[in-house]
């Protein structure tokens, strides 16, 4: 999927989020609408983002959302309560669960690459 590849290359050859996540080696499952995909992280990149196909495939922690809260989530100017994950878990527009301890200790690097699909969404 082209937007997939444009999304890890925006993380990519973004040098200061990438040193951000530079001790971040991990997957995460990160949940669009009735579709879960899996992010590998290493040392802050994302190698890959693959659809999950087989349940027993997960990361270690999941964010999920429906399409539509995304969707606004990525507009240039979100609206209230969709500009952030954090608010957006407030108002249980998105759900978090799994182990968060990663999440909350690079919450800003994942808030970040997560924010980051707002640049296909516009260009």
């Amino acid at each position: 999927m082209k937007s997939i590849e444009q999304w890890i290359n925006i993380v990519n050859s973004n040098q200061k989020l990438v040193d951000n996540g530079k001790w971040l080696n991990i997957c995460f499952t990160f949940g669009y609408g009735n579709n879960d995909y899996l992010f590998e992280i290493n040392n802050g990149r994302i190698l890959s983002i693959n659809r999950r196909t087989l349940q027993t495939k997960s990361g270690i922690f999941k964010i999920h959302a429906d399409t539509k809260c995304w969707e606004k989530h990525w507009l240039t100017i979100p609206p209230r309560d969709y500009h952030d994950i954090f608010a957006m878990l407030a108002k249980k527009i998105v759900t978090i669960d799994g182990n968060l301890i990663p999440l909350i200790q690079n919450l800003q690097y994942f808030k970040d690459i997560i924010a980051s699909k707002r640049k296909i969404i516009t260009d």
